[in-house]
């Protein structure tokens, strides 16, 4: 009897451990999965943003733009992607292999690794983390280090003069830009993105963090183009000055990589200066609240209202991302670019100064809510 237990026993035991094991290999597919999703969407996310970007400078400059690569051009960016993966990769025989290799996808990883806790809705996102902001400023500062290799490994004095700009232009951004994410956690109570938006959505429109922070979110506005080296900040690339900066002996795929990582880092940028100061997917609208509770059929209302809600958080959040774009996209035919020193003296001695004392008194503030 005792015998026929035992076995009876270990045949569970071993039935327990074969479903823990289906359950973690379910988990690791189901993961696999979410982020395949992610990096399809980011990659298209970027052909739309360039695309976007050739269109409104060419309103700007009262040209067409593409047009003959479908409809509107709208896979122009498409066929150069194409193209470039076509094009033979060249590397210069003087230059390290290895790191010029590594440097390209050490610019292009750390943004894609940075989309992991954007909320594009309350329950769409892969990871909420409770540093979640910290997180996105820790992995978007590994960029230019990805841009400093590229630079050295090219053995080009003016590859590497680059990659030395971007570095130096990288970390007198870097600290504002993280002083005002500090300010508007702050607000919140928490560095978690999604407590963020939820934080604000409790008061609708007026309780976006765009009008209690309107000094902050200027300063992160300024930060995040420098950040993605947009003009007039694009100094690191610059081309009538630098002869394309840190990617002059690139081609093929990884010279493309190289403004891959620029605009998936304006498409990260952009998210990120949605939840932290726009409301994020809260849209505010308030009959929107009791759609689900007034519809005439109540057992399907919640399945249906909550997946409405859903899709127009996504979109709300989509929109305010490509509004952002559209105002970066505009500031680069609006504003002349600016000299190293006016770049570091702008970081240095104005938006440093004015996110720590847009933090001081938040600071003040919150702990005098406390006491």
């Amino acid at each position: 009897m005792v015998t026929y237990i035992e076995i009876y026993g270990k045949q569970l035991v071993k039935l327990f451990n074969e479903l823990e094991f289906a359950t973690k290999s379910l988990d690791f597919v189901c993961i696999l999965v979410y982020t395949l999703i992610l990096i399809t969407g980011v990659t298209v996310g970027v052909l739309v943003i360039v695309w976007l970007e050739r269109k409104v400078s060419a309103g700007v400059q009262q040209r067409v733009g593409p047009e003959y690569a479908g409809p509107l051009g709208i896979i122009q960016s498409l066929a150069d992607g194409i193209k470039l993966l076509l094009k033979e990769d060249v590397i210069p025989s003087k230059g390290d292999a290895w790191l010029f290799t590594v440097g390209p996808a050490a610019a292009v990883i750390p943004v894609l690794i940075s989309y992991l806790v954007i909320p594009f809705n309350q329950s769409i996102i892969l990871s909420d983390l409770a540093i979640g902001v910290f997180f996105w400023v820790a992995v978007s500062s590994i960029t230019p280090l990805g841009l400093l290799i590229a630079g050295y490994s090219s053995n080009n004095k003016y590859s590497f003069l680059g990659g030395l700009r971007a570095a130096a232009q990288s970390i007198s951004y870097e600290i504002p830009l993280a002083l005002c994410i500090l300010s508007a956690s702050l607000l919140s109570g928490s560095l978690s993105t999604v407590d963020i938006v939820e934080t604000q959505s409790k008061y609708g429109f007026m309780g976006w963090n765009l009008w209690r922070q309107p000094i902050g979110f200027i300063a992160s506005f300024i930060s995040s183009l420098a950040e993605c080296e947009r003009l007039p900040f694009d100094l690191p690339e610059a081309e009538e000055e630098l002869v394309a900066g840190y990617q002059t002996e690139y081609s093929g795929i990884k010279f493309g990589l190289s403004y891959v990582g620029s605009h998936s880092n304006l498409s990260a940028s952009s998210p990120f200066v949605t939840i932290l100061y726009l409301g994020g997917w809260d849209s505010s609208i308030p009959f929107l609240e009791n759609l689900g509770q007034d519809s005439y059929f109540p057992e399907y209302s919640s399945k249906y209202f909550h997946v409405l809600m859903s899709g127009l958080g996504i979109i709300t959040t989509l929109s305010k991302c490509y509004l952002f774009i559209f105002f970066s996209i505009l500031t680069r035919w609006t504003l002349p670019r600016v000299r190293v020193d006016q770049l570091l003296d702008l970081g240095w001695k104005f938006l440093l100064p004015i996110a720590s004392g847009n933090l001081l008194p938040t600071a003040s503030f919150q702990l005098l809510l406390l006491n």
